[in-house]
Formats: structure tokens, sequence, C-alpha cells
């Protein structure tokens, strides 16, 4: 592997009667050399091989030279490192770690680096569901949505009790004519409205979609999906759903009714709903005006509207006067009185699903799951699902190598600039390649750390059951 370098030199003064002199005549180095931690958490979960096998290359072999499974991990690492374009990758392809990542230290042709640069990624990202001429790779978005879902439950030693499945619906901005654009009126831009599935932290579900449609629009489709693989593997769990308002449609609760899967919905304020509440909303005025602080009531009742809902339904309501005005909200929810009290149900369990839109922007803000700038809406698609893979790499690092340790709650971003981003020197001989780390970085304990608990999981994985 060879590298260019400047033997020009730059002056930096005097210190101490010495001369500062610095020059790029280092030879083989990376600024990347931490992302080995990121080769050691796909060894522990087998990500990246089996996002590879879903992909079909009907390229000539005999003329491959670089195979779709080099590419899929350029990629994956590449945006877990913070390059989210495929330009990046002229330059990244020469970078020694990311050849050790990829799997692939040399090319067969002379002129060609050991990975590949942004015209055949390019060529990955806008395949086909059918191989055309130009357009040989195509991926199976099934298999890609059953193997999130498959992590997800392999990230488990036992089956739990219950779960909880976040749904949630988001903007992805555009700035150009992709295919699917649309004004939404909300969001006040053209975009794209993602839906998202989380479990925790696990994403279970990234689905590309036009933004001229409701929130909740697929979700019964993919709830049932989801659902369907995890009851084949955990018969007995209880699952809950849980969701804002856009996702109070009933549609959505007559088939979590029908499925034996409870929900907890946000639910849309109307004169009718405020209404059954006046008498709390009234006395907490009251007590707000003489205590001088917020004051909340809730009352549970059973409401239906109209016309949509088939039948009536639970409601909590939380009747809260504060900052000298009201501020009621209600929730919906198919949970018996006997299981969880109104007050329990609304702050401990539906407000916690705040904390999903904390995983939406590590995904879109860290990961670069909203750079869908792509002509098409399949390419943008296959754009999510890299920087969804990204994010679940991510998240086996943080799960398994860094538990009980300071980065156990950092975002993906403040994992990277901590302990992937860390400059070595690479040495490569015949029989080992080194990467020379410097012994001053300040986050060395929680690195070693980090690589011997993968290292067991990869070794335990590995290991015959």
């Amino acid at each position: 592997m060879q590298t260019e370098c400047s033997a020009e030199q730059f002056d930096f003064g005097m210190v101490e009667g010495r001369s500062v002199e610095a020059a790029f005549d280092a030879g083989l180095v990376t600024s990347d050399a931490g992302a080995l931690l990121l080769g050691a958490a796909d060894r522990a979960i087998d990500l990246v091989d089996r996002f590879a096998n879903c992909f079909r290359d009907r390229r000539r072999p005999d003329l491959i030279e670089h195979a779709v499974a080099t590419l899929v991990r350029q990629r994956v690492f590449g945006i877990a490192l913070g390059y989210e374009d495929l330009n990046d990758h002229d330059e990244l392809r020469h970078d020694p770690v990311m050849a050790v990542l990829a799997g692939k230290l040399e090319s067969r042709r002379e002129d060609c680096a050991p990975v590949a640069g942004k015209s055949t990624l390019n060529r990955l990202e806008r395949s086909r569901e059918e191989p055309t001429r130009y357009h040989k790779i195509a991926y199976e978005a099934a298999a890609i949505e059953s193997l999130l879902v498959r992590l997800f439950l392999e990230a488990h030693a036992r089956p739990p009790q219950q779960i909880i499945l976040d749904l949630d619906a988001t903007d992805d901005p555009l700035h150009g004519h992709q295919e699917g654009r649309f004004f939404h009126g909300y969001y006040d831009c053209y975009c794209y409205l993602p839906l998202y599935v989380f479990c925790g932290r696990h994403l279970l579900a990234a689905k590309l979609r036009r933004s001229d449609i409701d929130a909740s629009a697929g979700s019964v489709e993919e709830v049932a999906r989801i659902v369907a693989q995890i009851r084949a593997r955990w018969p007995f769990v209880r699952i809950l759903l849980r969701a804002d308002s856009g996702f109070a449609r009933e549609v959505l609760m007559a088939w979590c009714e029908e499925n034996r899967v409870d929900y907890v919905f946000g639910l849309a304020r109307n004169a009718r709903l405020v209404a059954m509440i006046e008498a709390e909303l009234a006395n907490a005025k009251a007590v707000a005006e003489t205590t001088g602080r917020q004051a909340r009531r809730f009352k549970d009742f059973s409401w239906s509207t109209r016309d949509s809902w088939s039948r009536k339904r639970r409601v909590i309501a939380k009747a809260e006067w504060t900052q000298g005005e009201a501020n009621p909200r209600f929730i919906v929810t198919s949970l018996k009185r006997t299981a969880a009290g109104g007050r329990h149900l609304y702050e401990d369990i539906y407000c916690a699903r705040g904390d999903m839109e904390n995983r939406i922007k590590e995904c879109q803000l860290d990961l670069y799951a909203d750079r869908t700038s792509a002509a098409t809406m399949r390419a943008n698609q296959l754009r999510l699902y890299f920087a969804s893979m990204a994010y679940v790499l991510m998240c086996a690092l943080r799960r398994i190598g860094l538990a009980e340790t300071i980065f156990a709650d950092a975002t993906c971003g403040t994992i990277r600039l901590k302990l992937l981003k860390i400059g070595a020197l690479v040495r490569i001989s015949v029989r080992r390649i080194r990467v020379a780390m410097p012994s001053a970085c300040p986050t060395v304990r929680e690195w070693s750390l980090a690589a011997r608990r993968l290292a067991n999981a990869a070794s335990a994985r590995a290991a015959p059951a």
C-alpha cells in the first residue's frame, strides 16, 4: 500500500531554544485508528456480512475488483466514522485502517486502490430492484428489514417479560428534486417523512416515505411484520406500542386489540375532550394561583369519537395549569385500570417516549440518516439502511464494549470523537499489521476495556453451541 508524502517543512517558531518544524512525511498514518473497535463490534454481532448477503450481485466474477461485501463494509464503517458522502471515499480508499476494516489490503490491478472509490460505491447505492446493464447489484428490502429485527432479538440473552416499541415519524428535509418530494405544511419544507420504530436504544425499522401522507401511514404493516418476527422467537413476551397523537388511528388501535398488543398513544385535544375535564382544570387553576406553582390533576374516563372509532376506549386526561394558562393533554390506551393508574401511565410510561427523539437525532445528526440526496426513493432508502446499520453497529459497541464506563450513555457522535478518531502510525509487514496509537491517548483505559470485551463476545459467538 503506497502513500504520497510531501517533504515540505513548516516552521512554527522556537520553544526553549528548539525550533518547531512540521512536515507531511510520517508515511502510512491514519486518523481513524480507533475504528478497529468497529471491526471488533462487527465480529461480535456479525452484522456486515449478513447485511451484505441482502444484496444480489449479477456482475461477472472474473471482472470484479471490489466485492459487494467490501463495498458494504466501506459504506457502513465510513458512515460510523463520519464520512457521509461518497466523495470522501476517493481519499478514504487509501486509508490503511479502512482497508483493514474492509478486509482487503491489496487490489488485483496496480492502478487500483485496495478498496473502492466514489464511482463504484455510487453504482452500489443506485442499485435497482432488478439488475440492468449499468446497475447489476440489487438489494432485497425485506431481508434488510428482517435483519434489523433479528439483530435486536440477538442482543438479548433471554426473552424479556415486556418490551415497548416506540413509533415516530420525522421530517427529512430535501433540497433538490428527489423522487417523491412533497411540501409538508407542519415542517414548512419539502421533505420525506420516514417512519422509525425503536425499542429503547435498539432500532427495529427505518422506512422512508413520501410526506404527502398521514404520519401513521403504513404503520400497521410495519408493526405486524415486527411483532410477528418477535413472537416467533419470544411467543410469551408482552408488547406495548407507544406513540404520539399522529398514530391514534382506528386501524392501528383495532389491529392491536385483535392481536394482543397493548398501546398508549397521545390523543389530539378537541372541544369535547376539554369539556370533559372542566372541573379538573378549574381545580388546577385554583391550586396554581394559591401556591404560585404549576398544578396537575388527572382524570380517567371512557370516550369515543363521534364516527371514526369503532368502540369506546380508555382515555387519561392531564388537566394542568402552568404559566397562567391551561395546558390539557390526553392519551388513549388499551391498558386496564388495574394494570396502570392514570398518573403513572401518563408521567412514567407515555412521557418516556420522548427519549426516542434522542435516538432519531443520533441517526440523523451523528450518522447522516437524512443524507437522502439521491434522485430515486429506492437509492435514498438504501442510504437510510446504511445509516441504520451504522447506528446498530455503534449501539453494539456502546452496549457490549462500553457498559458501565463514562461512555455507557454517550451519543454516537461522542463515541466517534473520543474513541474512534485516534491518529496512529501503521506498519505493514509480511506477517502482521501493527497500528501504533499514541501513548498519551486520554481514553486508553476505556478503549482497551472495550477491545477486550468485544473480543470476548466475538469468541463466545464463534464457539460451537
